[in-house]
């Protein structure tokens, strides 16, 4: 399956829609803190990913990726080898940066957004680094293990305007994980299961949250999903006015079908769906 044929039945977003959310984003980040930089992924394709040769040029939107340690949990190797999360390679760099890229690609083929070509790694230690980077990718989140400092960051963030997609994780195991952790974020808040009728699934594609988007095994030539993980929940964590600030794709891996939209043993059907959700939260979190 080529890109092209993913990308024919979603159609584009009008210009002037397009502007109208990117003045709705925060400050640039083009001004950020912090600069580029690459890790090591969690997974050896997705190292292979070549660098844009814009990586250098600054935009309006800028696909962050939340870095962070990772507990074992019993949950076997996906805690992240043991390694120093703080240079790559462990849980929190799932599908990246590989998927993050074609994120961007597709935010610039299929909207009029000014997006950056390359994803930013956010470490929550990094002062007020986290800031600049309204829009943050969490990966394999059943595995997190922030530091007191780093809930109370990330609290902050997200009632400032920050945005969380949370993807890339299957079965009550992994979900007992992640839930934890966002107790410690918002004791008092409720994770909800998101109505059809969201405003998530409708900024721009209809969609409904009754679809799964497929994990893809590339070393079996199987797509589907793990840990029986195989019923898909779309959930999301709501401010006081009743905007989404942590959206979540639980029993589905979003980023996979990032990365593989081109192969042709990945689902038509997948692919696209993975695209279109990538878009309406991208412009979600960019409008509300």
């Amino acid at each position: 399956m080529s890109a092209r044929s993913v990308y024919a039945g979603l159609g584009r977003i009008p210009r002037g829609v397009g502007l109208a959310f990117l003045l709705a984003a925060f400050t640039a980040a083009a001004w950020a803190e912090r600069e580029f930089r690459v890790y090591q992924s969690f997974e050896e394709q997705a190292d292979d990913a070549p660098l844009p040769k814009d990586w250098n040029q600054p935009a309006g939107f800028v696909i962050g990726r939340l870095m962070y340690p990772s507990a074992m949990r019993g949950f076997g190797r996906f805690g992240g080898f043991g390694g120093n999360w703080r240079q790559g390679g462990t849980s929190w760099a799932v599908d990246y940066p590989r998927g993050d890229r074609y994120q961007a690609s597709v935010l610039r083929r299929l909207t009029t957004i000014d997006v950056r070509s390359v994803e930013q790694p956010v470490n929550l230690e990094d002062g007020d680094d986290v800031f600049d980077w309204p829009y943050l990718m969490l990966g394999l989140p059943g595995y997190w293990d922030l530091t007191d400092e780093m809930v109370l960051k990330l609290r902050e963030y997200l009632l400032r305007g920050g945005f969380i997609f949370v993807d890339s994780f299957y079965g009550e195991g992994q979900w007992q994980g992640f839930a934890d952790g966002m107790r410690r974020v918002f004791p008092d808040r409720e994770i909800v299961d998101l109505r059809d009728d969201h405003a998530i699934f409708h900024t721009v594609y209809d969609l409904d949250g009754k679809h799964a988007v497929p994990h893809f095994e590339k070393y079996s030539g199987r797509a589907g999903y793990l840990s029986g993980g195989s019923v898909p929940h779309w959930r999301g964590i709501a401010d006081d006015d009743g905007r989404l600030m942590v959206a979540i794709a639980f029993n589905n891996d979003v980023s996979d079908s990032f990365q593989w939209a081109d192969d042709p043993r990945y689902p038509a059907d997948g692919a696209s769906l993975g695209l279109r959700v990538g878009v309406n939260f991208a412009v979600y979190a960019l409008s509300h």
